[in-house]
């Protein structure tokens, strides 16, 4: 929820005038949207410049809405509240499954080198043991 009050705080809306139209025609198969050339007035009055994706039927002196920082630059919109809550929600899923995967892992790890010690004892003491026990079944 900081980051959805740091951004809100941050960007704001501006009506931006498009002064190149988008090259594909509307209906074409390219993207719903376009980056193309805007102009819009700053909050500090002077003209700024950029680019930002817009719909496809938009044409050239035709305005639009677009999220810019204190600084002028075009930016996304700001995360909503929802948008927030999914991605902390997700974040702790991963981290639950990424934290299991870690015990499963270090289970299996700790069982192996354990498993490995009992093996080689019991090599160990095969090797002790049966020299003296097949010698009671040879003829």
């Amino acid at each position: 929820m900081r980051t959805v009050q740091a951004q809100s705080a941050e960007r704001f809306q501006v009506t931006a005038r498009v002064t190149s139209a988008p090259e594909a025609a509307p209906g074409s198969a390219a993207d719903e949207k376009q980056k193309v050339q805007l102009r819009w007035t700053g909050e500090d009055g002077r003209q700024q410049t950029g680019t930002a994706p817009v719909p496809l039927d938009k044409t050239a002196g035709s305005t639009v809405r677009i999220w810019v920082d204190r600084e002028g630059t075009v930016q996304d919109p700001p995360m909503s509240a929802s948008n927030a809550n999914a991605s902390g929600w997700l974040m702790g899923g991963m981290t639950a499954v990424g934290v299991y995967a870690g015990y499963v892992v270090a289970r299996k790890g700790v069982r192996l080198a354990l498993d490995h010690r009992r093996y080689a004892q019991w090599d160990a003491e095969w090797d002790r043991v049966e020299p003296l026990w097949s010698t009671r079944f040879r003829r």
